[in-house]
């Protein structure tokens, strides 16, 4: 199981059938993720819920005023069994600008725009756009 892949799978099919939010396992991993997508607009917001246990992770989904979702598209591009590693002049400009790449730095999950900003490579997370 890939708990990362998991959390693409969950907002996709929850955009594709209309639904306000899903529920997530919460990790801190997943909700580095969802942070970044809520500051770039594809996700209205999410809400870390706590348990005895794991906790949940609650995502709002956002859509237009025509009922589109912002997230057409997410594609999973580091693997557990196939790792991408980029450093920071490669990390590629998603859709040419209209998506965007997140990666996973030693400062953090963020943008591949704000990681270039900082000169910072790292694990290539996904696309989404």
């Amino acid at each position: 199981m890939d708990p990362i892949a998991d959390l693409l799978t969950r907002i996709r099919n929850g955009s594709r059938a209309s639904h306000e939010k899903v529920d997530i396992p919460h990790s801190k991993v997943k909700e580095g993720i969802a942070q970044v997508l809520k500051e770039l607009g594809f996700i209205k917001n999410l809400r870390v819920v706590k348990d005895n246990k794991q906790g949940m992770m609650r995502v709002y989904l956002k859509y237009d005023a025509e009922g589109n979702p912002a997230v057409k598209y997410l594609k999973r591009e580091s693997r557990p069994g196939l790792r991408k590693y980029i450093k920071a002049e490669k990390i590629p400009q998603v859709r040419t600008g209209f998506g965007v790449a997140i990666v996973s730095t030693s400062q953090g999950i963020m943008s591949g725009e704000q990681a270039k900003e900082k000169r910072m490579g790292g694990e290539f997370i996904c696309s989404v756009w």
